[in-house]
């Protein structure tokens, strides 16, 4: 068994991993603040960005559910990996040998998430490999005759499973992998005459997460002899989750957050084309019908908090595009931003499309999009015959719902309008129909936001989650609006603030005369005092880590918050940090400066005065250098 790692490198390591790259990979990071990025938090749906990450301090914490910590924290919560995983993983992504404690030599052989991860990307090579093999003529056949060249295959990653019953696994098995994490990763299946390879004779494509690991696949039939379903995809494992996995995401997630966009079609092939057309921002589902976890999914990497960005759907012209478009729409308004739908010219999808018109008619296809709204207006009016009256009364009543759930009162007059002139009935009758629907209903412009999941503290102003008040009790005091006016309070936490985040520009001596500061807010004294335990390391790499390991478990997220909580942007940083400290201390030389200015009115002792008229000298000049004068 390998032992575990040295503690020292567990620290490098993480002093090397620029946070904000990893976090980056699930969560799209704007600027928000000095030395900071925002974000939707990954950990619970919110309309506005609450989650801060601050790579010079090395932690992110979410102002809104409370879920803080450093990189390790991160994986360990987003991905559920173990501890020693997680600081693998890291170390191989920056090139750094670790060295093992205990009698143990290399890293864990567990069935654990590197391993299932491992044997996916080996199985990748393996597929991949055999697609320029002679008995893999029907699949490049097939990638041919769809517009897709061996760099296009290269590109995508797709390969060929040979039609053998335990090819796959025989070479896994060479490789070092057992049975039992084969079976895990869902890469075999158990039959009658034992283990055999889950896929076989099948056009192969690897399923990625959004940092680009190889998580499952997706296997297309061939051959005229296989009776198995069109498509088979991996089964549910332990890093495969098929209502949260998005094809193609890999590669599209820096083009969905640069322009704000992401199309969402309804097959690999269509990934593929969309993307050769130009259309870097495609992705599709696997397996599965689009739903509320892949959306949480495309706000965080899109950053969805406003209505400036676009999302578009595509969908088949048959029975069962038209059951996706209704399931879409059902959940259109969780998103921020702007919803459509593209159709392609005589119900082509974008593969058929671009085969037969070429990529600028994939193109065009998506530049023609249509407001989902509309869509779905048109979609249930051309359902009835509206050359009878009961067919314009019943294509008014089916469409006056999808009117009401519009939020925007402009936007719903428009499409008020368009029902009657699409169903041909009297304006006036259409605007009792709507307005019926949102009584009958609870309109979505009215009462609770779809679009938003989350809750207001009145007492903080923060936004929760639903079950963010589990364990409230247990929690220091939260900083009320009229703590947070209080400018007392408020200079408190500003100077815990750079003293956490910027302590080089704070320097040793200018700290050691703020924490000799009273704090009025019990929360920020326990944190103060924990400063004060380890200031003399305070310019070391680790110091929020060594004043997080001071405080009660209770205060962490305090401290957490106040590491990564933004500071002005413009300036000087470190100016800034100096003034705010200096700040506290001026404060501090007030108070005493009051105190003595009483002794000095209630005291009659000539050398007492003289004492105390020297120390308020004394307090004065010092008063008059933070002021700079």
């Amino acid at each position: 068994m390998a032992g575990r790692i040295r503690q020292s490198d567990i620290e490098e390591v993480k002093a090397r991993t620029n946070i904000g790259d990893i976090i980056g990979d699930y969560v799209s990071l704007k600027t928000g603040g000095v030395g900071a990025l925002k974000g939707l938090c990954p950990f619970h749906d919110e309309k506005s960005p609450s989650f801060y990450v601050r790579p010079g301090v090395g932690r992110y914490h979410c102002f809104g559910c409370g879920e803080g910590g450093d990189v390790y924290e991160f994986l360990l919560k987003m991905d559920h990996v173990t501890f020693t995983d997680a600081v693998e993983r890291l170390a191989a992504r920056i090139g750094y040998q670790l060295h093992y404690e205990e009698g143990g030599g290399g890293p864990s052989e567990g069935s654990n998430r590197a391993r299932l991860l491992a044997a996916n990307s080996a199985a990748e090579d393996f597929f991949r490999d055999r697609l320029s093999a002679p008995d893999a003529e029907p699949g490049r056949r097939f990638l041919g005759e769809r517009g897709f060249d061996s760099a296009s295959a290269a590109h995508f990653g797709v390969g060929f499973a040979p039609k053998s019953w335990d090819e796959l696994t025989k070479h896994l098995r060479g490789k070092g992998f057992t049975q039992e994490e084969l079976a895990t990763a869902g890469l075999v299946s158990q039959g009658d005459r034992g283990v055999y390879d889950r896929f076989r004779g099948r056009l192969v494509w690897p399923i990625r997460d959004v940092t680009g690991q190889t998580i499952g696949f997706g296997a297309r039939r061939l051959l005229d002899d296989d009776k198995g379903p069109k498509y088979l995809n991996t089964p549910e494992t332990p890093v495969y989750k098929k209502a949260q996995v998005l094809y193609g995401l890999d590669l599209a997630k820096r083009d969905i957050s640069r322009q704000d966009q992401v199309v969402v079609v309804e097959g690999y092939t269509d990934v593929m084309a969309c993307h050769l057309a130009g259309i870097t921002t495609a992705v599709a589902t696997c397996g599965t019908s689009f739903g509320v976890d892949h959306i949480k999914v495309i706000r965080r990497v899109m950053g969805d908090d406003s209505s400036q960005g676009s999302v578009i759907f595509t969908f088949d012209p048959d029975a069962a595009g038209q059951k996706a478009a209704t399931r879409a729409f059902g959940e259109e308004q969780r998103f921020s931003a702007q919803t459509y739908v593209a159709v392609g010219p005589d119900g082509l999808d974008p593969c058929d499309l671009r085969l037969s018109k070429g990529d600028d008619a994939v193109r065009r296809m998506i530049d023609a999009r249509k407001p989902m709204f509309e869509f779905m207006i048109r979609q249930v009016v051309e359902r009835f015959d509206l050359d009878s009256v009961e067919g314009r009364t019943a294509a008014l009543r089916a469409g006056a719902p999808i009117v009401a759930t519009i939020r925007d009162p402009a936007s719903q007059n428009g499409y008020t309008r368009e029902l009657a002139r699409l169903s041909g009935a009297d304006l006036q009758d259409t605007i009792r129909a709507v307005r019926a629907a949102q009584r009958s209903t609870g309109s979505r412009t009215e009462g609770a936001d779809r679009r938003g999941g989350d809750s207001r503290d009145p007492g903080d102003g923060r936004t929760r989650s639903s079950g963010a008040a589990v364990g409230a009790a247990l929690e220091p005091p939260r900083l009320s609006q009229a703590d947070l006016a209080d400018p007392t309070q408020r200079t408190e936490r500003e100077s815990l603030m750079v003293l956490l985040q910027l302590p080089g520009e704070v320097g040793p001596d200018r700290a050691a005369r703020a924490i000799q500061v009273p704090f009025v807010n019990p929360t920020h004294a326990v944190v103060r005092d924990a400063i004060a335990s380890q200031l003399a390391t305070m310019e070391q790499p680790g110091w929020v880590d060594r004043v997080l390991a001071e405080v009660p478990q209770a205060y962490s997220s305090t401290v957490n918050a106040l590491a990564v909580s933004a500071l002005p942007q413009g300036g000087d940083p470190g100016r800034y940090a100096r003034s705010i400290v200096d700040g506290l201390i001026d404060r501090d030389l007030l108070r005493e400066k009051a105190e003595l200015t009483s002794r000095l009115g209630r005291t009659e002792d000539p050398e007492v005065r003289r004492q105390i008229s020297l120390a308020m000298v004394a307090i004065e000049s010092e008063r008059r250098r933070l002021r700079g004068e």
